[in-house]
């Protein structure tokens, strides 16, 4: 009944069943985002008749069907009911000024429609689409299923002549020979038995076990490779089935990268978890990634901070072949949703000031507190994960870039001669970018101050941008976003002197986290909001309560 409306976000709640294909009445929309939902059944046709809208996010729900684009042939010859029997039902090929449109995460199946090509292909991605594009999801998935290879009804007594000629052959073989072939079968399966259990018993016997990787079906040598059995029996192995269980057969997907993708889940307990599987198939699995994905897991295991991500356990199978961390889940999402989706009144200034000084006393735990460092791949605003009181937590959850790199290194100093044995402790070393992590957060904090993108095409690059505001004081007010009713002006020169000292171009030169942490501890104070000072009635209200 809202004919005004412009915009409709209902997106990140539970909401289920199907989109209601009144909407398309509010004729005025331009933006509606039912994103990250439970959202099931087709998508509304209708929506074509929205000819204002612009922007149209149903990503990471459970929706399905063809994506209707316009014309009959959008709509598959068995399904009946208002949208198979109108004669000439709309399609988003109708909504002429569509610009954004992310349908990704759900089970659409069909094709692309051409209207829509000008959409990037990570609008449709996760999806079971007749597409080349190697992100839809895998058919067992999708629930596919091989087809018949025949249509024929089967009558009991109506066989093929080959069945009927072995059956007859069966029929004629002498008692003592199905005997003599009973013994043979159940000695053979005893010996194997037995086979089994022994290894098993000397498997468990050593604290290091060899594994042999072929390196190709034309080669005949093997390499092995020692794997120590105690460098993960203190971190919790979690089964593949409960991970499935937990995050909905798989389908909650969060986040995605080409190496990976991320579910959040639920455990019977309740409690929320993130989990990240390796997006790589077991024929390219080698015994170097083995290794390195075991002290990934072993050196994730060991961070234990208030603002870092813990690490809760993996997951290791070989059928069906999975590799999978498992995180606790900040229930609050990302930094980046927060920044630039969110609702700018949510991130008050004292709030931006809580989560870089979290995010500093983290970099610092990872930086001072451990032998070696511990550095983030990928330092941003989308590796800061917020709880539900908004403290920061620092995730790594790009951590197969790592393996997959420290892979690399190793892969080339394999011998074809016989079997080569490497120890854990002497392959190449997690990458450690200390003065990296440092310049990223000098640009994380331009970031959260600003809430402008680190580089977007019609801006640039953040920092040059910020560059003419730092050095002149008296303009630093330019740099703070302006969803910002309340800042303080104090803060803010502390803010820009400290990323002014991590962004200086000579790596050298940048400060370490101690310092930067020291610095933004002793100068900045959270314990009373600026929101609050600035409002006489909430004086008062304190004032009366003392």
């Amino acid at each position: 009944m809202l004919k005004s409306l412009k915009v409709l976000d209902l997106g990140v709640n539970q909401l289920t069943g199907p989109i209601p294909p009144e909407i398309a009445s509010i004729n005025g929309v331009t933006r509606i985002n039912l994103q990250s939902n439970g959202l099931t059944g087709h998508l509304p046709p209708e929506l074509g008749n929205l000819k204002y809208l612009e922007e149209l996010r149903l990503d990471r729900n459970r929706l399905q069907g063809t994506i209707p684009a316009g014309g009959k042939s959008d709509f598959p010859s068995n399904v009946h009911g208002i949208h198979a029997s109108s004669t000439n039902p709309t399609g988003l090929c109708q909504a002429s000024q569509l610009k954004v449109a992310d349908l990704s995460y759900n089970f659409f199946v069909g094709n692309i429609p051409k209207c829509l090509k000008y959409l990037p292909s990570t609008s449709f991605q996760g999806n079971c689409l007749r597409s080349k594009d190697p992100k839809q999801r895998s058919a067992k998935k999708c629930g596919g299923s091989p087809p018949a290879k025949t249509h024929q009804i089967f009558h009991p007594n109506h066989r093929p002549a080959k069945d009927v000629s072995d059956q007859h052959q069966e029929a004629s073989k002498p008692a003592w020979l199905l005997a003599l072939e009973i013994i043979t079968g159940t000695m053979a399966g005893g010996l194997f038995l037995v086979a089994v259990l022994t290894a098993f018993q000397r498997w468990n016997s050593k604290s290091s076990i060899i594994i042999p990787w072929k390196k190709s079906a034309s080669q005949n040598d093997y390499e092995a490779v020692y794997i120590d059995s105690e460098l993960l029996k203190d971190v919790v192995r979690f089964s593949r089935q409960e991970l499935e269980v937990a995050c909905e057969d798989f389908s909650n997907i969060i986040g995605s990268s080409p190496d990976s993708l991320v579910y959040k889940g639920t455990m019977k307990g309740g409690s929320e978890i993130a989990v990240i599987s390796l997006c790589v198939k077991e024929e390219y699995w080698t015994c170097y990634l083995e290794l390195y994905f075991q002290k990934e897991v072993a050196e994730l295991a060991r961070l234990n901070h208030e603002n870092t991500g813990k690490l809760l356990g993996y997951c290791r199978e070989r059928s069906p072949f999975t590799r999978m961390l498992v995180f606790e889940y900040a229930s609050n999402g990302t930094l980046y949703e927060h920044l630039h989706y969110g609702e700018g009144c949510q991130l008050s200034w004292t709030r931006r000031m809580k989560i870089i000084i979290g995010i500093a006393r983290g970099l610092k735990y990872l930086h001072a507190e451990h032998d070696p460092p511990f550095t983030i791949s990928e330092l941003n605003s989308s590796a800061v994960y917020l709880t539900e009181d908004f403290s920061p937590k620092l995730v790594e959850f790009e951590s197969w870039k790592s393996i997959l790199a420290r892979s690399k290194k190793n892969s080339g100093s394999i011998g074809s001669q016989g079997a080569i044995c490497i120890l854990p402790n002497s392959l190449e070393r997690r990458h450690l970018n200390v003065q990296g992590n440092v310049y990223a957060f000098g640009v994380l904090l331009l970031e959260v101050l600003s809430g402008r993108l680190p580089y977007c095409k019609d801006r640039g690059c953040l920092v040059e941008w910020a560059k003419e505001f730092l050095e002149l004081p008296e303009v630093t007010c330019c740099l703070v976003d302006p969803e910002l009713k309340h800042f303080a002006n104090e803060d803010l020169q502390i803010i820009c002197e400290v990323i002014s000292l991590c962004i200086h171009p000579e790596p050298t030169n940048r400060p370490s986290m101690q310092e930067v942490c020291s610095m933004l501890e002793s100068k900045i104070d959270t314990s009373v909001s600026l929101e609050f000072k600035s409002s006489s009635l909430a004086w008062a209200a304190l004032a009366l309560s003392s």
